[in-house]
């Protein structure tokens, strides 16, 4: 608690709002779908806001990048994007984030460097790779002053694939400006990690491709934050990549369709207790750097900003029938 004192006030009400906006989109997000008025797959990420916030505010969005899988609304809000075009996305309607062609897995803002929510487990890690491979070209061209340092998220389950292999010894063979962050919140859909992997500390793996690996608790957002900071300046100056086995836990179902009963209540309220939100909260409070009447405020704003997102996505159009035969070649 004493280390806030070297944090900007804003900074932290910042990431203090900022996450209880991610959580509040999610819960609304959830209401919704229990609506019917979003389809498809579904991938809320409650309890995870410690992750993307903290790793995300280590960045320069300027000339770093984000690609990450398909829990991907967090991430897309700490970059920055329009709740708004998010739940607008959700919907499926034409003022969405990709125009209402990618749903939940597919958030995209190319002007913010975030490059997907990806579908496909373990897609986006040799995606990253050659985006971090674009930026390290770059600057050895002396295109740049220095290099942007690309984050690649993914969740334990896909570490096994072949792809985070194959990525990891390229990076480390080109010396390539990448952070790979394992999203480790303890099981791959339904199946606990210990029951499918021989390694249950994912840093380790790092060793076998000559690269560092580290352990951040993802409950704890300074934490993230401190940890992805060191990490990302090292790699812009280095060249050096990374392996962050960041711990963390969801508090809802792999998907909107998943009870999750493969997990105990205790389990569940154990991990609450360690709530990302509600640490942060309690800190700032008990060093007198925020009052309770101040984190309601927070809380009264965001839910209006989700309930404008909401209103925003009913009143959009459907995508015109025609808009289905474009955006399928660049110009």
């Amino acid at each position: 608690m004493s280390s806030l004192k070297k944090y900007d006030k804003d900074f932290l009400h910042g990431l203090l709002k900022d996450m209880l906006l991610i959580r509040r989109f999610e819960e609304k997000a959830g209401q919704m779908y229990g609506l019917k008025k979003i389809g498809g797959f579904c991938h809320l990420y409650n309890g995870q806001e410690g992750v993307a916030l903290g790793s995300i505010r280590a960045l320069d969005l300027t000339r770093d990048y984000v690609l990450t899988a398909y829990r991907d609304h967090g991430h897309a809000i700490a970059c920055g994007m329009d709740p708004k075009g998010i739940m607008a996305e959700l919907y499926g309607k034409i003022t969405g984030v990709s125009r209402g062609k990618g749903g939940s897995m597919h958030m995209f803002d190319k002007e913010r460097h975030m490059f997907g929510g990806n579908g496909i487990v373990g897609a986006q890690i040799p995606v990253a790779t050659g985006v971090a491979f674009k930026s390290a070209y770059e600057y050895k061209l002396g295109k740049t002053k220095d290099m942007g340092v690309t984050l690649c998220y993914f969740g334990d389950g896909a570490i096994h694939q072949g792809a985070f292999h194959e990525s990891l010894n390229l990076a480390a063979v080109w010396k390539l400006p990448i952070v790979y962050i394992v999203e480790n919140n303890q099981f791959g859909m339904g199946t606990a990690v210990k029951r499918v992997s021989a390694v249950e500390d994912f840093a380790i793996k790092a060793e076998g491709y000559g690269l560092e690996g580290r352990t951040l608790d993802g409950m704890n957002v300074l934490s993230v934050y401190e940890g992805v900071k060191e990490v990302v300046e090292e790699s812009r100056k280095t060249g050096k990549a990374y392996l962050l086995d960041i711990k963390t836990y969801r508090y809802k179902g792999h998907s909107m369709s998943d009870p999750a009963k493969y997990r105990t209540k205790d389990e569940l309220e154990n991990y609450k207790q360690q709530d990302p939100i509600v640490q942060l909260k309690s800190d700032l409070l008990e060093a007198k750097l925020l009052k309770e009447e101040e984190f309601k405020e927070y809380d009264n704003q965001v839910k209006k900003i989700v309930q404008e997102a909401v209103d925003f996505a009913d009143e959009s159009p459907e995508p015109p029938l025609h808009t289905m035969y474009e955006d399928i070649y660049a110009e």
